[in-house]
C-alpha cells in the first residue's frame, strides 16, 4: 500500500543553468537539421565550461548546418552576451566533433534494411510516461510549481522587471501530502544568480514577492511556510564560469521531478527514430489520456524496446491503486489502442518537425499544445479509452 501521508520534493532550473543551456544547443542543431531533412539521424551532445563550448556527436543529414551559429545564437538568446556575467555567446570559443552515424545502428532504424523489415527502434531501453490529477496540466504538484518559478524569473528577467537577476538559476519545492492529495507547500528554495551590487535584502523581497507569491497558489502558502533565497547568501558567479554544463544531465527535471520513474535515457539532442525520447513522449501521451477519461487519478506507463526491433518488448500499466479497471485489463487496452512501433508513434505525435529547442528548458511534460508543439500533451484519445474500458 503506498504511502498517503508524505513529503515529496521536485527541482528544477533555469534555461540559463549550464546543463539546460547544452540541451538547448543539442536540440537548436536538432531542429535546423529536421529543418531542412526530416529523416535526418540526429545524437547531438554539447559541453560548455568557462568561454568554451564542445558540439560532439553522431549526424547523418542532407541539410548543412552552421553549428557554431546555433550555438551562439541560442547563448545570447539565453542572456549569457557578456564575460562579465559568466559567459559570452559572442567570443566563446567553439569545438566541434561530429562523424556521421554508424551504419551497423543505421540498418536497424531504416525500413527495409535490417534483420527486421520494419522500422526498428534505435537503441534497447525502457521508457516511461506518468500522469496524476494533482494539477490542470495533469502532472505532480511540486514539479508544475518548479518549473513555474525559474520560468517566472526568467520572464522578469528579460522583461526589464528585474535586471539584477542573472540566466543561472534553481528552484525546489516540497509539498505536503494528506491522503495521497497535496495539501500545503512545506518549503520552497530559489537560487538565482545575480548582479554583485544588489543587497540581498532586496533580492529576497523580489523572490518572494515578486516570484514565489505570484507563481504558487496561496492556499497552498501559510506562515509555517519556510523560503530559501540564495542560501549561500551569494550568487554572483554563475553559468558555465561556476559550473560546467553537460547534455542530457536534468533528466529528472525533464520529466516528472522522480514522482515518476525515468529509464534513464535523455532526450536533447536526439532525433526521434531513438525511443530514449520518442517512446517517452508516447509514454506521457498515453498515461495523460488514460488520467484525463478518469480510469485512474495516477498512472505510469512502461514501454521497452530491442534495438532493430518494431514491437516493445513488454508494455506495463501502474495506477498505484487508483485505476477503475485491472491493470492487465488496462495495459491490453492500451495495446490494442495505441500503434507502439516507433514509425507509427513519429507519425501519431508528428515528431520529424523541428519542435524540440522548446522541449529543452521548463519540463517536456504537462505544457500545452501551443504552435502544434508538445503533441504528447493531447488528450485526444480520451472517448476510446472510455469506451474499451466499459467492455471489461
Amino acid at each position: 500500500m503506498a504511502a498517503k501521508d508524505f513529503l515529496f520534493t521536485s527541482e528544477s532550473v533555469s534555461e540559463g543553468h549550464p546543463d539546460k543551456m547544452c540541451d538547448q544547443i543539442s536540440d537548436a542543431i536538432l531542429d535546423a537539421h529536421l529543418s531542412g531533412d526530416p529523416d535526418s539521424r540526429v545524437a547531438c551532445e554539447a559541453l560548455t565550461k568557462t568561454g568554451m563550448i564542445v558540439i560532439a556527436g553522431e549526424i547523418t543529414s542532407k541539410t548543412k548546418v552552421s553549428y557554431n551559429e546555433i550555438a551562439r545564437d541560442v547563448v545570447r538568446d539565453i542572456g549569457y552576451t557578456d564575460s562579465s556575467i559568466g559567459f559570452d555567446g559572442n567570443t566563446c570559443a567553439i569545438l566541434t566533433a561530429v562523424e556521421q552515424q554508424s551504419p551497423d545502428i543505421s540498418q536497424g532504424v531504416t525500413e527495409g534494411e535490417g534483420l527486421h523489415k520494419e522500422q526498428g527502434a534505435g537503441d534497447q531501453g525502457m521508457m516511461f510516461g506518468y500522469a496524476c490529477d494533482e494539477t490542470p496540466e495533469l502532472m505532480p504538484f511540486p514539479i508544475q510549481m518548479a518549473h513555474s518559478l525559474v520560468k517566472y524569473l526568467a520572464k522578469i528577467r528579460k522583461g526589464g522587471e528585474a535586471s539584477f537577476i542573472r540566466p543561472d538559476s534553481k528552484s525546489q519545492v516540497t509539498v505536503q501530502y494528506r491522503e495521497g492529495r497535496p495539501v500545503r507547500v512545506q518549503s520552497v528554495v530559489v537560487s538565482t544568480q545575480h548582479a554583485p551590487d544588489v543587497q540581498y535584502s532586496k533580492l529576497r523581497e523580489t523572490v518572494i514577492d515578486g516570484v514565489i507569491r505570484a507563481v504558487i497558489p496561496a492556499d497552498y502558502l501559510d506562515k509555517s511556510t519556510v523560503f530559501h533565497v540564495n542560501p549561500t547568501g551569494r550568487f554572483v558567479v554563475g553559468g558555465p564560469q561556476g559550473d560546467c554544463g553537460l547534455t542530457g544531465r536534468k533528466i529528472i527535471v525533464d520529466t516528472y521531478g522522480g514522482m515518476g520513474r525515468h529509464g534513464g535515457g535523455a532526450f536533447s539532442g536526439k532525433d526521434p527514430s531513438k525511443v530514449d525520447r520518442s517512446a517517452a513522449y508516447m509514454a506521457r501521451y498515453i498515461a495523460k489520456n488514460i488520467v484525463a477519461a478518469k480510469l485512474a487519478r495516477r498512472c505510469e506507463v512502461q514501454l521497452a524496446y530491442v534495438i532493430g526491433v518494431a514491437q516493445p518488448v513488454s508494455v506495463a500499466v501502474d495506477t498505484f491503486d487508483t485505476g477503475v479497471i485491472p491493470e492487465a485489463e488496462l495495459a491490453r487496452i492500451v495495446q490494442e489502442s495505441f500503434d507502439l512501433r516507433p514509425k507509427a508513434i513519429i507519425e501519431i505525435l508528428d515528431l520529424k518537425r523541428p519542435i524540440y529547442r522548446a522541449t529543452a528548458s521548463y519540463g517536456h511534460f504537462g505544457r500545452t499544445a501551443e504552435n502544434g508543439y508538445f503533441t504528447w500533451e493531447r488528450t485526444d484519445r480520451v472517448e476510446d479509452l472510455k469506451k474499451a474500458a466499459t467492455k471489461v
